[in-house]
């Protein structure tokens, strides 16, 4: 980690209130300043250390034009943490955005359109994070699958980054933190 871009913060360690089955996470919300000096407001990758404990991880946006970063389960068992603990969290943005975990539907998708396909292999790491992000925040399956079909209509016909489209979510709100759960 390059000390000039590195932020340490401390933060209060939150479950959130709503847990899928068979999940177990916690998240920290990023204070402003440590927010500030990442490159983007939408989801950015960092590595850095949670209480001691080295990651990697990809901070999501939290609407308010900082972010939030989910802590799995590993990580919280390795740092000692419990959810209501103040942790300490140093970050830096990473050198290069890594590739992105395309997810399934649009991987089949994007199998299916090569015109498609081989404008998102010409994209760079964050405009595939965008598009990926613009799919993923779909609340309902409809919409997700609407926004398959027209993402590859746009890349098939040239589009390389996604439109319309507030990576931050503080415009349309469709962005946020988890809710935390009462202790």
């Amino acid at each position: 980690m390059s000390a000039a871009n590195t932020s340490t913060f401390q933060a209060r360690l939150q479950r959130p209130a709503h847990l899928g089955d068979g999940e177990v996470w916690t998240f920290v919300v990023l204070p402003k300043s440590a927010s500030e000096p990442l490159p983007r407001r939408g989801r950015t990758t960092v590595e850095g250390t949670f209480n001691g404990q080295p990651f990697q991880a990809t901070l999501e946006p939290d609407g308010q034009k900082s972010h939030w970063l989910k802590i799995d389960e590993s990580l919280r068992s390795a740092a000692g943490a419990e959810a209501g603990d103040e942790v300490t969290v140093e970050i830096a943005p990473v050198d290069e955005e890594p590739d992105p975990e395309v997810p399934v539907d649009l991987r089949k998708a994007l199998a299916t359109h090569p015109e498609a396909r081989a404008t998102w292999e010409a994209t760079t790491n964050i405009a595939r994070l965008d598009w990926i992000h613009w799919i993923t925040t779909a609340k309902q399956a409809a919409t997700r699958a609407k926004r398959i079909r027209d993402a590859c209509d746009m890349l098939a016909s040239g589009k390389r980054r996604v439109c319309c489209f507030d990576p931050s979510g503080f415009y349309s709100k469709a962005i946020s933190a988890p809710e935390a759960a009462n202790r």
